[in-house]
């Protein structure tokens, strides 16, 4: 550990002491007029500016020696120039240029290595740079899921991100994100697909890029938990002549996984794009596995420079391990038993899931500033399995009941949203429009189970050895449709539709920007046998972000979102939805060119209405009673990127507060913690590249990751439940690379520590164990 920390203070050292010149100017065009909105940059590296609306640029921060200066724009013709720079120098440049229409291409290149950090993907509808936008957004791209070998959303992609964290493992079926104190909805392109046992966790091989959004997201949805979205943004492809990669994983627990990756240039308005991955993978627990393989292609044709169709289908075929067998549960607490012990048996049936996704997007500029997007998406998930839990836990011996769990979710959603930017005298406005409506029909049967131990031969938590059933393996009668098996109580079913319309007004040269927007929402839904619930609500979204100056912005911001709920009231009132109000206010600062950025965020949610069971029910009573009210508060703070030439850092870390602050129930008081969350969530990760001599592409990365005070994800039914510990795991890695081959090698849980998640469940408690010390190698190939 020391060694690494010498290598890092002394390449820290080395380069600051580098000293730093500048480079200034102005560009006009053959007439006369400012080259509004041009790039240039210094081939070759991270380091450019734009010009403003005069044709000024000034880029900062450049190392002594020669480079090639590039200027490009869609508009002009580039320009190329060899300068040399000297240290402690300010260079002035001016240059003439001449108008073209022939080089997007060049432009979109430059704009994909530095745009692409300071705006959202135009699945998000916001046309506002990160950096002005009045809300906490953390994008998290696709090298940074390569530097840290993540495999898909459950692999410690969280860590990127300040006050996240996951909640209930059931192996890799499906991720469950919290953040702010409560569940964060999952979005694929900009469409909501969260389910209650879903969706499948999104493996990495066909993902560009991951953005989180903290709070309501109004642009996005109303109807869902305040606590935000996180968007899953797909690799399409990009109109490039040709662009390929290869990538294989090996590592602990037998795991080899291959994946490749080809963009290409059909004809000059046809492109192509095919993501595939095969992957085998074991488990530190006997008889567990997750093996998985993807297939997703994906086409884009250009009618013209400003329409084009973008149609994409992803096929994931898995099979794992019986889902459940993981958990331990002790009537002692927690991690009372040796990690790798499980409740697994080679005998039962395997979980097999089938999951497809189509998606076609459609964009068109029908004029200057304005384009209208229209996308459509299909998804149709289907798994056969079984699922485990205790039936009965007593002193060190377990009753395993094994259920079936056989499901069909199948979702389908249409988009249509416009955005535009007009000028009202000196006041200039954003504009987004947009109509979404969807239809999500969920049906399970798990309503048969079969005990595997009977009468006194329970399973034993303390053998040593392999311990055979003694009531033999479930044979589930399946004879008829899960149409038939899941009515009424395995259905969930859901219609909504929305409009949202947003003006975006910026004064003062859009120094100032004041966000005005509401959303209607209406929605129906039946969930497990209960009667259908409608409900319809506006909500407002107002922000109000400025910039103190062109590297800095604050902002304030209120969002509402709601949750339809179904239920009973004694007195016979009508059941109102959940409702979230979301405040905040933040800093934004981006430092040296934008190298690296900084989010400071402070918020409060107050959530209101939620239905619980009535305590005083007789046993044939369904009559439900509003819980109160409760309140979550925190303070994020997020910094990501090249702290100076070679080190990159990534650090975050957030303070969690979610309590009841109003009861109706006797149980739960004032002050109680509201489960799902850890008060203290720390991270980081640094990563250091050679950047000259023999060792140029060799580097060292070290991560960590910090829980603390942490709650179960259910409610404690009595004070004298022990609660969950910390959790540190740190992590270490050494990679050498250059254009075309990256070779990483990771360690994960470097300290051996035991690291689980559970929560208490009537007289005993449940936990589930992460893997201990364990590692990764992946070779990469571009060609």
């Amino acid at each position: 550990m020391k060694i690494i920390f010498t290598f890092l203070f002394t390449a820290l050292l080395h380069t600051v002491l580098l000293a730093q010149s500048s480079i200034n100017g102005t560009i006009q065009l053959n007439d006369g007029t400012p080259a509004v909105a041009v790039n240039i940059y210094l081939e070759g590296t991270n380091i450019g500016t734009t010009t403003n609306a005069v044709g000024f640029y000034e880029i900062k921060n450049v190392e002594a020696g020669n480079h090639t200066l590039k200027i490009v724009g869609i508009t002009i013709k580039p320009i190329s120039k060899i300068i040399s720079v000297e240290a402690n120098q300010t260079i002035t440049l001016n240059f003439t240029v001449e108008e073209s229409t022939g080089n997007l291409n060049e432009v979109s290149v430059r704009a994909s290595s530095e745009k692409s950090k300071s705006k959202v993907s135009t699945s998000l509808r916001l046309q506002t740079e990160i950096e002005k936008l009045p809300q906490n957004i953390q994008v998290i791209q696709r090298k940074d899921l390569d530097n840290q070998i993540v495999l898909s959303l459950s692999d410690g992609l969280l860590r990127n991100v300040s006050g996240t964290m996951r909640l209930e493992h059931w192996g890799d079926v499906y991720a469950r994100v919290n953040m702010r104190g409560s569940r964060a909805s999952a979005f694929f392109n900009g469409v909501n697909i969260t389910s209650s046992w879903g969706p499948l966790t999104e493996d990495m091989s066909y993902v560009e890029r991951v953005e989180f959004v903290k709070g309501p997201a109004g642009f996005m949805m109303s109807s869902g938990e305040p606590s935000g979205i996180y968007n899953i943004v797909t690799k399409k492809p990009t109109g490039d002549d040709f662009n390929g990669s290869v990538r294989f994983t090996t590592g602990s627990y037998n795991l080899f996984r291959a994946e490749a990756d080809v963009d290409t240039k059909i004809t000059n308005k046809l492109s192509a794009r095919l993501n595939v991955m095969g992957q085998n993978k074991n488990s530190f627990r006997d008889y567990e596995y997750n093996d998985r393989y993807i297939v997703a292609p994906s086409l884009r044709y250009d009618f013209n420079s400003k329409t084009k169709l973008t149609a994409e289908y992803i096929y994931q075929k898995a099979k794992m391990s019986n889902i459940g067998a993981s958990y331990i549960f002790s009537t002692e607490g927690y991690a009372t038993y040796p990690a790798e012990t499980t409740l697994g048996d080679p005998g039962l049936e395997p979980s097999l899931v089938d999951d497809q996704t189509f998606n076609v997007n459609f964009q068109h500029e029908f004029k200057k500033d304005w384009k209208i997007t229209a996308q459509t998406t299909y998804i149709n998930s289907y798994q056969i399995g079984q699922s485990m839990w205790a039936g009965d836990v007593q002193k060190d011996l377990i009753q395993r009941n094994v259920s079936l769990f056989e499901s069909s979710n199948i979702m389908k959603f249409a988009q249509v949203y416009v955005n535009g930017k007009v000028m009202t005298g000196g006041v200039s406005h954003k504009l987004v429009g947009a109509l979404d409506v969807g239809t999500k029909e969920y049906m399970a049967d798990w309503n048969q189970s079969h005990q595997l131990e009977t009468g006194d031969n329970y399973f034993s938590m303390t053998a040593d050895s392999y311990q055979p059933v003694t009531n033999g393996y479930p044979d589930f009668d399946l004879s008829q449709p899960l149409e038939i098996r899941s009515s009424p109580y395995g259905r969930i079913n859901l219609q909504y539709s929305g409009i949202y319309l947003q003006d975006e007004l910026g004064f003062l040269d859009d120094k100032i920007r004041l966000t005005l927007a509401t959303r209607f929402t209406d929605i129906s839904q039946s969930s497990y046998g209960g009667a259908e619930q409608k409900a319809s609500q506006w909500t407002p979204r107002i922000g109000l972000s400025g910039s103190v100056d062109e590297h800095t912005s604050v902002y304030a911001l209120y969002d509402q979102s709601f949750v339809p709920q179904s239920g009973i009231l004694r007195n016979g009132d009508k059941i109102k939805p959940i409702t979230g109000n979301n405040l905040e206010i933040g800093v934004k600062r981006d430092w040296f060119d934008k190298k690296w950025t900084t989010t400071l965020s402070i918020y409060q949610i107050t959530k209101k209405n939620e239905l619980i069971s009535d305590p005083n029910n007789a046993p044939t009573e369904q009559y439900s009673i509003i819980k109160g009210e409760s309140e979550s508060k925190g303070i994020e703070f997020d910094l990501r990127g090249e702290i100076i030439k070679g080190l990159n850092l990534t650090l975050n870390y957030a303070l969690t507060e979610n309590l009841i602050t109003k009861s109706n129930v006797e149980s739960l008081q004032e002050g109680d913690l509201v489960p799902g969350y850890a008060k203290h969530t720390a991270n980081t990760w640094i990563a250091y590249t050679q950047q000259t001599g023999f060792l140029k592409g060799a580097g060292l990365s070290l991560g960590a990751t910090i829980l603390a005070d942490r709650t179960t994800w259910g409610w404690a039914s009595n004070p004298n439940q022990k609660s969950l510990g910390d959790y540190k795991k740190v992590d270490a890695g050494i990679f050498w690379g250059n254009d075309d081959v990256q070779v990483t090698l990771n360690v994960y849980n470097v300290l051996d520590e035991y690291l689980y998640s559970g929560a208490p469940y009537g007289t005993f408690y449940y936990y589930q164990a992460e893997a201990p010390r364990n590692w990764r190698l992946a070779l990469a190939y571009k060609f």
